[in-house]
């Protein structure tokens, strides 16, 4: 019994597995996030309305995603990930094959928020806190590594979607989505049946409780500061990734070209993401996001001096490099943190703040754009925003004593 024991032990073969498995799943369920992206220009065109009213339903599907993030993660919590991973599917799959019928805008965009936004919430939160227990040493890598499958299907999805749209329009290829979720989702959900062990969750609990007396913050307390935080980068972030391909084509370049500085920039953000989580294994989780944040806001003030055609390939991909690593960073501090039992909704609760930072910073970027007919302004706004999470983090990074891969904490320097 021991050395079966020990075959699914923190940071074993099968905890290396479970990691590849839950990036694959991840990469799928999140397509939801990205194609409303890339389908924004036929949007407008076949319902006849502004720029904000396209980005509409990118704001539905963040709400849907945030919502579901918080729901799927409080089943996982209680029931294993199996569950959410299969509503996910179910909901995912029914939900593109609803808004390839869709009549209208208002259809389009409801479509995303109860179906397609909920449903790709299981590939992200919960996978993140699965993940998280089955790692102590690597935590932060394998933490970073779940996170980036939203990355991976920003890099895989808008290429495939383009060429749909292109050869095939915009409804027959989100029919062509749904089938295969469900094809590539369900299957999966069963090699997920294994749960960690009661030993190893109590003694991350224990753990957990030591950090947070250091930090002198209630559990609510910390959970509260990070949503905000996420809320502020997000709102940030979501300029540059909901409104580049929208962009391209507003100064001439094309869609297609705007495409591919979206897939370069997530590409690159999952770089950005595995070398984070190197870093937060050794400086911990609250500096690293510190010194995401001081870099995307580098990055944000770049896109104000050049837009043309090689440069904003050049800023996109310093974008993606600096700002990959922020968001998982809420869920290793989590993990650092706050009970090991309850990841599952104080992640979920933390990314849904990211989410619906997201949404808002599409919607209003849009907004923004519609009003002066420019998006300067609306990266302003961004680097706005970007400036108080920087302030918010680094409050908390002068109260955090840097803790080891086993949660103990690192004395400070003399």
């Amino acid at each position: 019994m021991a050395s079966l024991d020990a075959r699914y032990a923190p940071d074993s073969s099968y905890a290396w597995l479970r990691l590849a498995m839950s990036l694959l799943l991840g990469t799928v369920a999140c397509v939801g996030t990205w194609s409303v992206v890339v389908v924004l220009p036929s949007v407008q065109a076949e319902f006849g309305t502004l720029r904000a009213g396209a980005a509409l339903p990118y704001t539905c599907v963040m709400i849907g995603f945030g919502f579901g993030n918080i729901a799927m993660g409080r089943i996982a919590d209680r029931y294993g990930i199996v569950v959410p991973v299969v509503m996910g599917a179910l909901l995912l799959g029914s939900g593109y094959l609803l808004a390839a019928l869709a009549q209208s805008l208002w259809q389009f965009a409801l479509v995303h928020l109860v179906l397609i936004g909920i449903g790709g919430g299981a590939g992200f939160s919960p996978l993140i806190a699965d993940l998280s227990h089955w790692f102590r040493r690597h935590r932060g890598l394998a933490v970073v590594f779940g996170a980036s499958g939203s990355y991976l299907a920003g890099v895989i999805w808008p290429q495939l979607i383009t060429w749909g749209v292109a050869h095939h329009g915009w409804r027959t290829t989100h029919v062509a989505i749904g089938l295969t979720v469900l094809i590539i989702m369900l299957p999966m959900s069963l090699f997920f049946r294994r749960r960690p062990s009661v030993e190893h969750m109590a003694a991350d609990d224990a753990a957990s409780s030591s950090a947070r007396g250091d930090l002198g913050l209630s559990a609510n307390q910390l959970q509260w500061l990070l949503a905000t935080a996420g809320f502020c980068c997000c709102v940030a972030m979501a300029m540059p990734q909901v409104h580049i391909v929208a962009y391209c084509g507003d100064l001439g370049y094309g869609v297609a070209r705007g495409a591919e500085m979206l897939s370069l920039m997530l590409l690159l953000g999952i770089i950005s993401r595995i070398g984070s989580g190197f870093v937060a294994d050794r400086i911990g989780g609250t500096a690293t996001l510190a010194l995401g944040s001081a870099m995307q806001g580098a990055a944000l003030f770049l896109y104000l001096w050049f837009d043309g055609l090689t440069s904003l390939y050049i800023v996109t991909a310093i974008f993606g490099l600096f700002q990959g690593g922020i968001v998982p960073m809420y869920a290793v501090i989590i993990r650092e943190y706050l009970p090991a039992k309850e990841a599952g909704v104080r992640i979920g609760i933390v990314m849904s703040a990211t989410v619906l930072g997201m949404a808002f910073g599409g919607y209003v970027s849009g907004a923004i754009f519609d009003y002066f007919a420019s998006y300067r302004v609306a990266f302003l706004n961004g680097l706005a925003w970007n400036l108080v999470n920087l302030g918010l983090v680094c409050w908390l990074m002068m109260r955090a004593r840097p803790r080891n891969s086993l949660g103990h904490s690192t004395p400070a320097a003399v």
